[in-house]
């Protein structure tokens, strides 16, 4: 069972097209970056988060939870996990934004992209409460039962509404709580915390609420022919224990990634302050101009 479920792949040219000029795109990016300031070369761990990020998308699409979600809930709720939990998140510290900005032409930013970045949308999308609700409500909306399963009954809906969808408000929610460069709001720190935390709280629940549940609650994976694996009541059990799962592991991995930059944050102010704090002290000792120390 095992090996016929990890040799479960997908060919969809439309996804392996849109992955690979993602990835030309950015390369091609950091190549002109270090070419035009060599002495501020772009990051390579921003480039490992990138390239990490699309291939958990590659993965969760095209691999075995792209290959097996209409068979089994457990794939489908896999494949959600990866994208919104995992290669969001990675893409957001790759910091695309910021990159934009440092390879675009000075015409270009003028023009293009410093209006998008200081419009009043960017400032709507970048508001704490506004990406929670966004990602939040697209998680419980999406599991609500018929339209879950009218996702799964319409293929083009599944992939070129719910996929993008996904993507989107994960990306919103997590851009002001990991971007290494806000390119608009700067969250504080305790509020990031705040968001991640409670962030957890609601998709536990939903995933507790779906391993809970006594009856059969999304019709259509009753229907599908099963070559292997759990029948339909505890494949959707699985499937709750790993949104349950997920939900409390991957928050606390990316709360300890907000909080540990709290506290690098912290370490910084420190410093700051003790330098002032010794350069007030050196100036109270030195003489006064023109006067000789008594």
């Amino acid at each position: 069972m095992a090996g016929t479920l990890l040799s479960g792949w997908v060919w969809s040219p439309l996804p392996v097209i849109a992955l690979l000029a993602l990835v030309v795109a950015y390369v091609m990016a950091t190549v002109r970056v270090d070419h035009l300031q060599p002495m501020r070369p772009w990051p390579r761990t921003h480039t490992a988060c990138f390239l990490a990020g699309v291939a958990t998308m590659w993965l969760a699409i095209l691999g075995p939870p792209g290959a097996f979600d209409d068979v089994f809930f457990y794939a489908h709720m896999t494949q959600h996990i990866l994208l919104t939990m995992v290669a969001a998140p990675l893409l957001v510290l790759s910091d695309p934004l910021l990159l934009s900005l440092r390879t675009a032409s000075r015409t270009f930013r003028k023009r293009w992209l410093n209006p998008v970045f200081r419009s009043r949308t960017a400032e709507v999308l970048t508001h704490p409460l506004v990406g929670w609700l966004f990602f939040t409500g697209v998680m419980a909306g999406s599991h609500i039962p018929a339209i879950y399963d009218f996702a799964l009954n319409h293929p083009f809906v599944h992939d070129f509404v719910e996929h993008p969808l996904y993507v989107a408000s994960a990306l919103v929610y997590f851009y002001p709580l990991l971007a290494p460069t806000p390119v608009r709001r700067n969250m504080s720190h305790g509020l990031r915390a705040l968001s991640v935390f409670t962030m957890m709280v609601p998709m536990a629940f939903l995933g507790f609420f779906i391993y809970a549940a006594p009856h059969l609650q999304y019709p259509f994976y009753a229907h599908v022919a099963r070559p292997f694996g759990p029948g339909p009541l505890q494949d959707q059990q699985l499937s709750g224990a790993l949104m349950w799962s997920s939900a409390m592991i991957l928050g606390a991995v990316w709360f300890c990634v907000v909080g540990l930059r709290w506290l690098q944050a912290e370490e910084r102010r420190s410093h700051r302050v003790d330098r002032a704090v010794a350069r007030s002290i050196a100036a109270a000792h030195e003489p006064p101009r023109g006067g000789r120390a008594t």
